[in-house]
């Protein structure tokens, strides 16, 4: 795996030898306080590569022999509205694309006024610089001549001169847990699925019982027990066993309801005897990223030591086909006692969380319900691949997971559910079916699937389908896994549910 960069706190001093980054302002101007020789270096390099300062602009250039370092990176900040939180992991990220194949940079944490940069500031500027550094590159085989020891890649040191290292530490002990959690999200979504399998998964996920989660996994037999036909029947065409896990962090006042978080986790989608067209089939892959976010979230709660009692329930199997695969036409019977004919087999995602679903309300009385899963082709032709689907039976839920959204960069957009969309899921020959009728309005018919699986808990459904794999890459995420969700939700949280 890539070595990712490593992050240091210093107090203010500039480096001997290496690499400087300034931050810019309007017209490239830097810190006032700056050495005058370097303050003139950098404005006469600004003059002549029309340097303007603006926000994620990069003037990249040779240190004067005058100075004690080799290489300079001028960063612009200047842009008419004001930084927000993901404007610094975007800056963090200008900053590590820039540094690519450099040992060790050193940031000159002022602005161009010359003012302190906050802790939380430059805690989210240092996890953009960790996340762009990061690549999955775990199969690439490395080049050598014969008979040399491999040398494994040097990884980017960054020292951020501070005037309070201390502050800035601590802020960033924070952010840091965050960044771990998106990492894992990543790790998961763009393993191949003959490593990734469903016990594979929760082994990885029962080795977070370190971080100070606790662990439960259901095999097939104890899943019987608890009557999760709509689950086990997509897992049933695959010879790799069904699990689902259970992490729960218990960090908020004793006996207080938890957050409950859910996942699909399907680590590959044949579609079964409905079967997908071959092309682009190898991303389904990634059919288990709602599942990866729960567990990268699950990871960071852990790891910052979030005041708050949280539950992440992720249902894992494998869409495949043999003699014992699903059928169109089957009629199935989930934990809630509700029975699904099942007229797609690739509509299987809504099955497996279902079950979930009742099984998270009705064990655990969650304050509310949040499931994930990369549901509906439907979303992406609805939002593309910069918002994910919100769905949700209440509205404050909602409006906090929206304004998570802005404030995290992962941005949500609010889609509809109402009764007229239900009737379209009544069953012919079973309680309901598992796809509404013909291609319109696909993502709010699997919407209004899962809704009847929560029991009038507050709920909430994010369709990621266009954003946790394959979405755009941006100064902080170049990796086809995305991790989205593990940032939204961390910040969902933060915003409104820790203990004061």
């Amino acid at each position: 795996m890539a070595v990712l960069p490593s992050i240091e706190f210093v107090e203010a001093s500039l480096p001997e030898g290496g690499v400087l980054a300034l931050l810019s302002g309007e017209g490239g101007a830097v810190d006032a306080s700056l050495p005058e020789p370097l303050r003139k270096a950098v404005e006469k390099a600004a003059r002549v590569g029309a340097f303007k300062g603006k926000r994620l602009g990069v003037l990249d250039m040779l240190a004067p022999a005058d100075l004690s370092f080799d290489r300079l990176l001028v960063v612009g900040t200047h842009a008419a509205n004001v930084m927000e939180d993901e404007d610094w992991l975007k800056l963090g990220g200008a900053i590590a694309a820039k540094a690519k194949g450099t040992e060790r940079l050193t940031l000159w944490a002022r602005g161009a006024d010359g003012a302190a940069i906050a802790p939380r500031d430059l805690a989210r500027l240092a996890a953009g610089i960790v996340l762009r550094g990061y690549e999955f590159d775990l199969y690439k085989s490395k080049k050598k001549k014969a008979g040399e020891e491999e040398e494994p890649k040097a990884a980017l040191t960054v020292a951020i001169a501070v005037g309070d290292a201390a502050a800035a530490r601590a802020a960033f002990a924070r952010e840091e847990a965050i960044v771990s959690g998106t990492i894992l999200a990543r790790d998961l979504v763009n393993e191949p699925a003959n490593v990734l399998g469903p016990v594979e998964f929760a082994d990885r996920i029962a080795e977070l019982s370190a971080h100070g989660l606790e662990i439960e996994i259901l095999d097939e037999a104890k899943m019987g027990e608890l009557k999760m036909a709509a689950l086990l029947g997509v897992a049933q065409g695959s010879p790799r066993p069904a699990r689902m896990a259970i992490m729960r962090w218990n960090g908020g006042p004793e006996g207080e309801a938890p957050l409950a978080f859910v996942g699909k986790g399907v680590v590959f989608d044949t579609g079964g005897i409905s079967i997908k067209p071959a092309g682009s089939m190898d991303e389904m892959k990634g059919d288990m990223g709602g599942a990866a976010a729960v567990v990268g979230l699950m990871r960071a709660l852990a790891g910052r030591k979030a005041r708050v009692n949280a539950v992440g329930i992720v249902g894992l199997v494998e869409n495949s086909v043999d003699g014992n695969a699903q059928r169109p036409g089957d009629i199935v019977t989930a934990m809630s006692g509700t029975t699904i004919e099942v007229l797609n087999t690739d509509a299987e995602g809504r099955l497996v969380l279902a079950d979930a679903l009742w099984y998270c309300q009705e064990r655990f009385q969650p304050k509310f319900m949040i499931d994930l899963a990369t549901l509906t082709g439907a979303i992406i032709v609805a939002l593309g691949h910069h918002h994910a689907g919100l769905f949700s039976n209440d509205d404050t839920l909602a409006d906090r997971l929206l304004a998570a959204g802005k404030a995290s960069g992962e941005k949500l957009w609010r889609m509809p559910l109402g009764p007229e969309y239900d009737k379209q899921i009544e069953g012919k020959f079973a309680d309901i079916k598992n796809i509404g009728g013909g291609r319109a309005a696909g993502s709010v018919t699997a919407a209004q699937f899962l809704q009847r699986f929560v029991n009038d808990k507050p709920w909430a459904h994010l369709d990621v389908a266009g954003t946790a794999m394959g979405s755009p890459a941006n100064e902080y995420n170049q990796s086809w896994g995305s991790g989205f969700g593990v940032r939204l939700l961390d910040q969902l949280v933060a915003d409104g549910y820790e203990a004061g």
